[in-house]
């Protein structure tokens, strides 16, 4: 039974420091609308997706107005897709325009799924799929795609790096008219997780049941508001303060998910207790550093205000939920984050500063647009990197580049809603190309050996 200090409490939230539950996400597995042709397996695909989502929507609204928590996002994602494409290598398309198809009926804002998992190889049909992705993003508007090319177990696929710069670039290509706007709907990851809800690397694992509700909460305004009633607060308070905050918003995910979950007959998976900042003043991961203490987040000891943020929201959210999953931390997109926005405007945010501070957070170099001209090679190389403290960390990293075609260091641009806005910032100029070229699989590190 809720206190009326706690309900009191809730709406404050609610209506006052942006809280809301990001994604209603339902993972579907799409196993067994595996066919012989590519138009066969798509069809069945639609099939399954319609019955099974076709009450997303609906569902997500009535609670919305029962429990008054705005639910922001409601998504599908899918079996990655390249295991069901298989038989029919060079007509992936037909599948992913199916997916839109899906989605834009069932009504849902995102389908994610449109992924490989290349990590330790790569077959031929497998990087005919990847190749496909630049026309599967380019020709959908809301089907997201994501490549695992790397994990602490089996090393980083360094071919698959490559060939990712080459896609990245490509998908940028293709959607030159909207500034690039297809890679924001790309992200290569290295120790990608099977029960993420978050747009653009969700799918629906292998490992998990045939039907699936997923809930990522978010709340960044929350836990700012409460920093800043503990103005004096020494950090190991403002640790326990965080970790308070996130219990709350955890379990108002947890009410959410219980009831989404019962009524679509779908098995409860995970709450995902993400801090997922939007564009907007007051909903900022960036301005809880900068109340923690920051003068401008990208300076000294942004990293370590990060590290405090991203461990107390996962001891405050394990202790509200027992199917705590998904990725799980703090987020730190550039385009979708009003204060990362104005520290990379500034020049303070660099895209060194944020590699960095990926050692602590959830996913890493998100959203961030760099100069069109930037070599694949260089993104590959960002992709390495980013793999590389994943693979060490034994943890999720992931890269969401937009090389914006004819913009440079400086410029700005505009992706809208959610995505936001962004500058694009400077890449390091020196070439990685040899090192890229080299190819093969840089070795799994020695911690990795325990069975």
């Amino acid at each position: 039974m809720l206190s009326k200090k706690e309900i009191f409490e809730t709406i404050d939230m609610v209506e006052k420091e942006h809280l809301d539950v990001r994604t209603v996400t339902m993972g579907i597995s799409l196993i067994p609308c595996i066919r012989e042709s590519a138009h066969k397996t798509a069809a069945a695909c639609y099939d399954r997706i319609c019955s099974y989502a076709e009450r997303i929507v609906e569902v997500a609204e009535d609670l919305e107005k029962e429990y008054g928590i705005p639910i922001v996002n409601k998504r599908v994602s899918v079996t990655p897709a390249s295991l069901l494409t298989a038989n029919f290598a060079g007509e992936e398309v037909v599948l992913a325009r199916k997916l839109d198809e899906a989605a834009k009926t069932v009504g849902v804002d995102f389908l994610g799924g449109y992924s490989a998992l290349v990590q330790k190889g790569m077959t031929s049909f497998e990087r005919s799929f990847i190749e496909s992705i630049p026309e599967a993003l380019a020709t959908t508007d809301r089907v997201c795609s994501s490549v695992n090319i790397g994990s602490s177990k089996a090393g980083i696929n360094l071919d698959a790096a490559a060939l990712m710069g080459r896609i990245v670039k490509a998908t940028a290509e293709r959607t030159r008219n909207t500034d690039g706007f297809g890679c924001a709907k790309l992200v290569v990851f290295c120790n990608a997780v099977e029960d993420n809800p978050f747009m653009a690397g969700a799918f629906h694992g292998v490992g998990e049941a045939e039907k699936v509700v997923n809930v990522g909460v978010s709340g960044p305004g929350v836990v700012h508001h409460a920093l800043k009633n503990n103005p004096d607060a020494d950090i190991a308070e403002i640790a326990e303060i965080i970790k308070k905050t996130a219990f709350k918003i955890t379990r108002a995910g947890q009410l959410i998910a219980t009831e989404a979950s019962r009524r679509l007959g779908a098995e409860f998976g995970i709450v995902d207790l993400s801090l997922a900042p939007t564009p907007v003043m007051g909903d900022s991961v960036a301005h809880i550093l900068e109340e923690i203490g920051l003068e401008r987040v990208g300076t000294h000891g942004t990293t370590a205000c990060l590290a405090l943020l991203n461990d107390a929201v996962k001891k405050g959210g394990v202790m509200a939920s027992s199917k705590v999953g998904g990725l799980s931390g703090a987020f730190i997109p550039v385009s979708e984050d009003y204060g990362m926005i104005e520290g990379a405007r500034c020049g303070e945010l660099t895209l060194n500063k944020l590699e960095a501070m990926t050692a602590v957070c959830s996913v890493g170099i998100d959203m961030v647009a760099i100069p069109g001209d930037t070599p694949d090679s260089t993104i590959a190389a960002i992709i390495a990197d980013e793999a590389a403290i994943g693979m060490i960390n034994n943890k999720t990293t992931a890269v969401r580049v937009i090389p914006v075609p004819d913009k440079n260091v400086g410029d700005f641009v505009e992706f809208g809603g959610l995505l936001g806005r962004a500058p694009v910032m400077a890449v390091q100029r020196a070439s990685a190309e040899k090192f890229i070229r080299r190819g093969g699989k840089i070795p799994a590190p020695i911690h990795s050996n325990k069975n």
